[in-house]
């Protein structure tokens, strides 16, 4: 991807960067790109609009500096997850992975606002590249998981690796948007849902999961 941001906000203070993102996140993730006014940018961070092009090469610089950002935040999060969980089985890790992924979609609205307007928004610039990016990430966290499980005997050994990384990635994105979007799911309401039903409808699933990917036991001794 081109260079989006010069050295002069780089080297800006934390706290001025801090608030010159949160800003543009807001922004690009309440209006979407093409609607994203720079001057309500400016405003919120508290900075001259000529400064913004010193420190962005334009208003796409701005976006995918700010989407940028989003992703290395979602993956320190998914980093202390498949950390912190090494010793559980496959199916805690997965459970683990959806419920630290709501907790982040309430931490982080904004954040996970800008992923939404990429995949719905057709004006977001280099849009293919930017959702090629998410989902590549996804698929690898999801396959690093898979591929552990399978070496522990916690999965089916026949299970066609490609295909499973492809379920259990549209499993956990679709529930996800189905508790951020209203009216998105028709069947488990999750967008009404407080946070112990989407934490039983998350075990509901991947129980349902467990059924059929599972290894099965081993014989009981004669």
């Amino acid at each position: 991807m081109a260079e989006t941001v010069r050295p002069t906000f780089l080297n800006l203070p934390e706290d001025k960067q801090a608030r010159i993102i949160e800003a543009a996140l807001s922004e690009f993730a309440d209006k979407g790109y093409q609607q994203a006014s720079l001057n309500v940018i400016v405003a919120h961070s508290g900075i001259a609009k000529g400064s913004l092009y010193q420190y962005f090469t334009d208003k796409a610089g701005i976006f995918l500096y700010v989407f940028d950002f989003a992703i290395a935040v979602v993956r320190r999060l998914l980093v202390q997850v498949k950390d912190s969980t090494l010793e559980e089985d496959f199916f805690t890790r997965l459970e683990r992975s959806l419920l630290a992924g709501l907790a982040f979609i309430r931490q982080h609205p904004k954040i996970y606002g800008i992923y939404l307007k990429i995949l719905f928004d057709q004006q977001v610039p280099q849009r293919q590249e930017l959702l090629q990016r998410v989902r590549q990430y996804a698929a690898d966290y999801l396959h690093s998981l898979l591929r552990q499980g399978l070496a522990r005997g916690e999965l089916r050994p026949d299970l066609p690796v490609a295909s499973t990384v492809f379920l259990l990635d549209a499993l956990l994105d679709r529930f996800l948007q189905a508790a951020s979007i209203p009216a998105f799911d028709v069947v488990l309401g999750l967008d009404q849902a407080n946070a112990q039903v989407l934490h039983t409808r998350a075990r509901e699933l991947l129980e349902v999961l467990r059924r059929g990917l599972a290894a099965p036991p081993p014989p009981a001794n004669l």
